[in-house]
């Protein structure tokens, strides 16, 4: 599929989970992809608390409207995607010995999701029947919110 030929992608990961089902489905659709990772080390590091990651979330949602608009010519867009929670190692790692059923059972589809569920809602915004959607917060939690 190259419904994504001559477009570029930035990622903030792309090494493993989420990040890498991302990078591998928008090179598959065609996307230059940029991406960047940091070594686990440098991870491990640098572990937020809540109140950090919090605010590192909404600093996202904010950079990615006024991108919009800055960057915003007619064939450009810009948004991100909000995964819920997503079965990766490092969910049961951050988690151990954590049973995930009822968070299940909250949400409509019933699972965790899957990294390439949120590499699919990451890949449809850049196609061309979205392109006057730009600017926005993806949500991809299962229904969750």
């Amino acid at each position: 599929m190259t419904v994504l030929k001559s477009k570029t992608a930035v990622a903030t990961g792309g090494s493993r989970g989420i990040g890498r089902a991302i990078v591998e489905r928008l090179a598959r659709d065609g996307a230059d992809v940029v991406f960047g990772y940091a070594r686990e080390a440098e991870a491990d590091a640098d572990s937020d608390t809540d109140a950090e990651a919090a605010a590192g979330k909404g600093a996202i949602e904010q950079l990615t409207r006024v991108a919009s608009r800055e960057l915003g010519a007619p064939a450009s867009t810009v948004n991100t995607v909000a995964p819920g929670a997503t079965d990766v190692d490092l969910l049961r790692e951050a988690n151990p010995g954590v049973d995930f059923q009822p968070l299940m059972g909250l949400t409509p589809l019933g699972r965790l999701g899957r990294p390439t569920d949120i590499a699919d809602v990451v890949a449809f915004p850049g196609g061309p029947a979205t392109r006057r959607r730009t600017g926005r917060n993806l949500r991809a939690d299962g229904g969750l919110s």
